[in-house]
């Protein structure tokens, strides 16, 4: 049985419902992890930035002139390297500034350094915008030294988009991960009702006459209640054909009895009008009795698990009776054919329709009636009965299925054949057409799994 995500279905919720909550968790993380290594790496760098400013300051000097130099290089090596994207500057008023190895171009503003305390701003430098530190001092003199110290922007952005890539793609994979283990979850959990299924798809086969399988305590009671229903729906058609035979009996034998009061009074001239009619009203109640019987068989001989029928055992028997219901008449199957044909339907109500059939194909078949069985490619089972005999008019067509047509009167009968035929194929759930063929006409029984009447 396939798994599908159809609109609807239970598996296609839960999916979505672990996929909206995977995403809510994914995102979050994703949010909150790139927010706290982003505080965490700006607050690295500015603490980072405020040593450097120090030690810039502390390593400050002025020789004789006035001038100022550095006692020694800073510890970062970076700010030794051209446009490396770290740099320093100092400045004296009154004097040329002096800049890191590093400052090969452009310059930093030295109003940034304006105080005692360290104060940091975002500032254009020689190679984009960049995070700025500064610092002012006094010199023995009185005068201010400015001390300026920047990074590149771009460096921290570079390390947090690296970090924001690697965190992406991880999280992905951790979504994507979380989504096929949610998937098999699923499967998991729902696997009693896949079960469920398989058991009832067995059950509308006829493959099985309850619901089988051990189930989990949430669905053990249904499956119960829906046992003790198929076992009381099959006591209740049993019932129902013993009542319909009943009722037969106990209409038809009072129906006899006045049918043969009313040609014992045909004799009678004074009478015989009225014996007319009570012999039409004999023969239209003797229809209806057989037709509604044959309804009431029929519809009630649907159980909820219909055993597998297999044709030959169903159509061997009939066609015997045929024969010697009909000796001059040829009746031929094709049992090679269909000797492993099996359908799930009842035998009983499937016989009564082939039965019907070929009794009618025997009436007005001039020489010949054949049975054939066939398995289509999209897994119906055919029948086909076929006579030479003269078929039905066009015109008559859409009433042969009519209760009482009869388009011969010589020929015996009370035209209720094709209808209780009709009224049994419905019931049993397969299709049922009447065509005429080159000699004669040709009766279509057409059983598909997906035409099961829906159980009630």
């Amino acid at each position: 049985m396939k798994k599908r995500l159809v609109p609807g279905s239970l598996r296609l919720r839960f999916l979505l419902a672990i996929s909206v909550w995977v995403a809510l968790g994914i995102g979050a993380i994703w949010f909150s992890a790139v927010g706290i290594f982003t505080a965490h790496v700006e607050k690295s760098y500015h603490e980072e930035l405020e040593v450097h400013v120090r030690e810039l300051a502390r390593l400050a000097v002025l020789d004789g002139q006035g001038a100022i130099r550095l006692s020694r290089p800073l510890s970062d090596p970076r700010y030794e390297e051209p446009l490396s994207g770290f740099y320093w500057q100092i400045t004296v008023d009154g004097r040329k500034p002096l800049r890191s190895r590093s400052m090969t171009k452009g310059t930093l503003d030295e109003r940034i350094a304006n105080s005692s305390k360290i104060l940091h701003t975002l500032d254009n430098g020689p190679t984009g915008p960049t995070i700025t530190y500064g610092l002012v001092e006094k010199d023995p003199s009185g005068r201010m030294i400015h001390y300026v110290i920047a990074t590149d922007q771009s460096e921290l952005d570079r390390l947090i988009d690296g970090f924001t890539g690697h965190l992406t793609l991880w999280l992905a994979g951790l979504g994507s991960l979380l989504l096929a283990t949610g998937l098999a979850i699923i499967g998991f959990g729902l696997h009693p009702l896949d079960r469920l299924a398989r058991a009832i798809a067995r059950l509308r086969q006829g493959e099985a006459e309850k619901l089988e399988g051990d189930y989990p305590a949430e669905i053990a009671p249904l499956v119960g209640d829906l046992n003790a229903y198929i076992r009381q729906n099959a006591n209740m058609i049993a019932r129902a054909r013993v009542q319909a035979g009943n009722l037969a009996h106990s209409l038809r034998t009072p129906l006899t009895i006045i049918t043969d009061e009313a040609e014992r009074l045909a004799g009678n001239p004074e009478c015989s009008q009225a014996s007319q009619v009570l012999l039409e009203q004999c023969s239209a109640m003797e229809q209806q009795i057989a037709y509604q019987l044959a309804r009431a068989r029929s519809s009630s001989g649907q159980p909820h698990a219909a055993r597998p029928t297999r044709i030959p055992d169903v159509a061997e028997p009939i066609l015997r009776a045929m024969k010697r219901l009909h000796p001059t008449k040829s009746f031929a199957m094709n049992a090679a054919e269909c000797n492993r044909l099996t359908i799930p339907v009842d035998a009983v109500d499937y016989a009564e329709l082939l039965s019907i059939l070929l009794d009618n194909a025997g009436k007005w078949a001039r020489h010949e009636v054949r049975l054939v069985f066939d398995n289509d490619d999209d897994g119906a089972v055919v029948a086909r009965i076929s006579d030479d005999g003269p078929g039905i008019e066009p015109e008559n067509m859409d009433k042969a299925f009519a209760l009482g047509s009869r388009f011969d009167t010589s020929k015996p009968g009370a035209g209720l054949g094709l209808a209780i035929a009709h009224e049994i194929a419905e019931a049993i759930g397969v299709g049922l057409y009447l065509e005429n063929a080159a000699t004669g006409l040709v009766a279509t029984i057409v059983y598909r799994p997906t035409d099961r009447p829906e159980s009630s």
